[in-house]
């Protein structure tokens, strides 16, 4: 009993610094769900070979979909008109990290690694784009046979969507507002929850000289964490309180980073729906990328944090110090309540994630 009641106690205070955050993050995301304009997207993506991998890198940034939303998302583009290098690139971006992740990794983690996290994405993200563009294969003139309003988002179907759209519920602001607060807190919800209680079990059960014992080559525990984090289906938002406790347990930042880049971007499902969608030589690439870059950023990331003088361990967690204790526990009261609501709207609404997964592996399977 009192082992399970340090866990929860260790989640609890990560889950009390993160809740402001979240609240912060998916407020952001729902207005850019509100005011983006998707259906305009193609048609910068598809001319040129570096211009539209920039763009789709620094549009993938922003938006929060994990690894098995962004596939549906990445062949709508691709539908619209988007290249190969392009659509390689949002695929690559968009899981990495997102604007719900990048408040949350400021919280828990500290303001340096917040900034590494979305530039390591983007550079990764250009790095494949551009090599699927120079070297890759042509580009064909058929197109994927999915709706171009297929797959925007890995979310459930409207809860609303029987009722009568009233001015407020019609609008972009409420439909901006129910996409965060239902669909991608839905979405999102669990696996955050699953990340808090796995860094509860890391810092009760993981001895504090285990890291040091086995990871202490800071290259080791970089390679380490690569390929742990390739074939793990984990989101940007919970692989960050897992980050987080494996730095406070003296995990060296860098390879926090890579863990923090290769584990959203990959995993088996979406390993297997890249190499139908756009064949095996972008998927070595896609693979390659995601791993040198990585690894060079980890390095990067040891080399800043040695050169500055910062403590990684002792950093964590500090920037979230700044909000009162009372905000933290509003915070936390408000968003346990939207994320119950969420979670509970997911399990009764169609799991609109899966079977846009299914639908498109069979068309891509007919495309191919």
């Amino acid at each position: 009993m009192t082992a399970i009641i340090n866990i929860l106690g260790s989640s609890w205070d990560m889950f009390l610094d993160s809740s402001i955050y979240m609240l912060f993050g998916l407020l952001c995301a729902g207005f850019i769900h509100a005011y983006s304009k998707t259906e305009m997207i193609g048609r910068y993506l598809g001319k040129g070979r570096v211009r539209p991998v920039l763009l789709s890198a620094l549009i993938g940034i922003p938006i929060p979909l994990c690894s098995c939303g962004v596939v549906p998302a990445a062949a709508g583009l691709k539908k619209q008109g988007a290249n190969n290098g392009a659509t390689l690139a949002f695929l690559i971006s968009t899981p990495e990290t997102g604007v719900d992740s990048i408040p949350l990794t400021y919280a828990l983690m500290d303001p340096l690694m917040a900034i590494m996290r979305p530039v390591a994405a983007f550079i990764s993200a250009v790095t494949a784009g551009l090599i699927e563009n120079f070297v890759g294969k042509p580009e064909v003139s058929n197109e994927l046979p999915l709706s171009s309003t297929q797959g925007l988002y890995c979310g459930k179907t409207s809860s609303f969507s029987g009722e009568k759209p009233g001015f407020i519920k019609s609008s972009k602001i409420y439909g901006g507002l129910k996409y965060a607060f239902i669909d991608l807190l839905g979405d999102i919800g669990k696996w955050f929850v699953i990340g808090l209680l796995i860094s509860g079990l890391i810092s009760y059960l993981m001895p504090e000289n285990m890291i040091d014992t086995y990871l202490g080559n800071d290259f080791l525990a970089m390679f380490v964490m690569l390929i742990t984090g390739i074939p793990m289906y984990i989101c940007a938002t919970s692989s960050t309180p897992i980050a987080a406790a494996l730095v406070l347990k003296g995990l060296n930042p860098g390879a926090a980073l890579v863990f923090l880049l290769a584990g959203p971007a990959t995993n088996i499902a979406s390993l297997s729906m890249v190499y139908k969608m756009l064949g095996k030589k972008a998927l070595l690439i896609y693979l390659f990328s995601i791993s040198v870059c990585a690894l060079v950023f980890g390095f990067l990331t040891d080399f800043l944090y040695k050169g500055l003088n910062i403590s990684a361990k002792a950093s964590i967690g500090k920037t979230a110090e700044l909000i009162p204790l009372q905000a933290e526990i509003i915070a936390a009261i408000i968003f346990t309540i939207l994320l119950v609501n969420a979670i509970i709207r997911e399990y009764r609404t169609p799991d609109a994630c899966t079977k846009e997964l299914v639908i498109q592996d069979s068309r891509v399977q007919g495309f191919k």
